[in-house]
């Protein structure tokens, strides 16, 4: 594409790698006559995490077809969207933003000369913006907004007036304005499978994060051999390394093969999906070529005045909560929550005896990481193996590892275990469809980080566990709220009422 581009050459780049164009009809048209003008906006709430390239790389692209380029940062919108942002936080978040997002395109070889950048606030509490806010509420119902407003604003049980006027300030044609084309980036699935969320921790990689960091979080994301569907690690390959540098290099051992490089997405996805790339080596390679990425921006952020602006605008609560505790004479035992515990989705793959206990067994569950766990039961004294190959099963992976008669144990099959005698025992089942390394979580407690490892003096399972029920219709529970995956709750088949060990 070299000289200057024809109207169908900007209109491929502008249109590829995108989930939807919407009046992709008219745009030809626009493109015979002059560039495009086009605008993207984000509302400055959590931190950016790596999934932002992604848009960041179309900008990119918008850029290379000679579209002239507005960056909103919606701050206005921030703070509507439940206070996710508090008003005196605003200004920090939105200067956090605009630097690290700066820093992103910077990183990318975006030049910052041929971009424009807005606030919200500087043309939405302006007195022809707010008169515009006054028409639209003249015209849309209660019941439209509510329903326009939980498709994009976070729900609680006693929504704010904000969070209706949320949706009504990206204006309708009723008020007279010109329907715009929509140009939709795809949704990047996270680490964990589902959504990659600002509020998800496990979910994301931060653009600050260190690159020890980067490599535990790789490590634990959701990768299944030869499965490329919710696959958070070859969508960011495709979206945003293959638009940045036209192939992709999967770096591995000449004993495997050696190094190959893929010029386009699709054989290397190919390549995946018969598990000619094994998932260590597709984790290893983007490991490489994200801290590539990320480098330049942990760089700018790494003076004093960067440092203090991060801590600022995103204040460590726990912190806070911990200076409120330390102060207290009196203070109460330390809270447990079930986020704490990293609990997944495994796949038993082998049952062997143990070498040295007649009554344990060794099971080797797969859990999504590049090796299995093993995992030492007696539940072969319950369940016969042949129904245990295969199966399955839901682990708690961050246990101490604890050896037992000379092997080690990796992780703890979670089972239900009846109350009276005989006494009876099965493997909690995950929903119909899952795979290896989903992440197992307690219905409202989907966000925060699980321990690294469960300090065995803090007891954080033992206290959780005292609550772990079987409820009436066959649900594994935790004080009444379900354990879940992305597709649906746990459960077990026959000991209702039983206990979760």
């Amino acid at each position: 594409m070299g000289g200057e581009l024809t109207p169908r050459e900007k209109c491929h780049l502008i249109t590829r790698n995108l989930q939807e164009v919407l009046g992709e009809d008219k745009l030809m048209p626009i493109l015979k006559e002059r560039d495009l003008k086009v605008y993207w906006g984000t509302a400055t709430t959590g931190k950016p995490h790596v999934a932002y390239f992604v848009p960041m790389s179309k900008i990119a692209d918008f850029l290379k077809a000679g579209c002239e380029v507005t960056i909103l940062f919606a701050d206005l919108h921030a703070y509507l969207d439940n206070m996710k942002a508090p008003w005196e936080l605003l200004e920090l978040r939105t200067q956090y933003y605009e630097t690290v997002i700066k820093a992103m395109l910077e990183s990318i070889g975006v030049p910052l000369d041929k971009l424009k950048f807005i606030r919200g606030t500087d043309y939405q509490l302006s007195k022809e913006y707010t008169l515009d806010v006054y028409r639209l509420s003249s015209l849309v119902t209660q019941h439209d907004a509510k329903k326009a407003g939980a498709e994009v604003v976070k729900q609680v049980e006693h929504p704010l007036l904000s969070g209706l006027l949320y949706p009504g300030l990206q204006y309708l044609p009723s008020l007279g304005y010109t329907k715009r084309l929509h140009l939709m980036n795809p949704m990047v699935p996270g680490l964990t499978g589902t959504k990659m969320s600002s509020s998800e921790e496990e979910s994301k990689i931060d653009l600050l994060d260190r690159k020890e960091d980067v490599k535990k979080k790789l490590k634990k994301a959701f990768c299944e051999p030869g499965n490329v569907e919710n696959n958070g690690i070859l969508s960011f390959i495709k979206h945003v390394l293959f638009p940045l540098k036209s192939e992709f290099v999967i770096l591995r051992d000449a004993k495997w093969g050696g190094n190959k490089t893929y010029t386009t997405y699709e054989e290397l996805e190919k390549d995946f999906a018969t598990e000619v790339v094994h998932p260590g080596d597709l984790k290893s390679s983007v490991e490489v070529a994200l801290n590539k990425l990320l480098d330049p921006i942990r760089e700018k952020f790494n003076t004093p005045e960067l440092k203090k602006l991060t801590s600022a605008a995103y204040p460590d609560l726990s912190k806070a909560k911990a200076s409120v505790k330390n102060s207290t004479k009196n203070s109460n035992p330390e809270v447990v929550v079930p986020s704490q515990l990293d609990i997944r989705v495994g796949k038993v793959i082998s049952v062997e005896k143990h070498p040295d206990a007649d009554s344990l067994y060794l099971e080797k569950i797969d859990v999504g990481e590049p090796e299995p766990r093993t995992v030492i039961s007696g539940l072969v004294q319950f369940v016969p193996k042949e129904q245990l190959q295969d199966r399955m099963v839901v682990l708690l992976c961050n246990l101490k590892p604890q050896k037992m008669r000379g092997v080690e144990s990796q992780g703890m099959l979670l089972c239900a275990s009846s109350l009276g005698e005989p006494r009876q025992v099965e493997p909690l089942d995950p929903p119909a469809g899952s795979c290896p390394g989903e992440r197992v979580y307690v219905e409202g407690y989907e966000s925060g980080q699980p321990d690294d490892e469960l300090k065995p003096k803090k007891r954080v399972f033992e206290k959780l566990q005292t609550d772990f029920r079987i409820s009436e219709d066959f649900v594994a529970q935790w004080k009444q709220k379900n354990f879940m995956t992305r597709l649906g709750n746990v459960s077990c088949k026959t000991l209702k009422g039983g206990n979760i060990s």
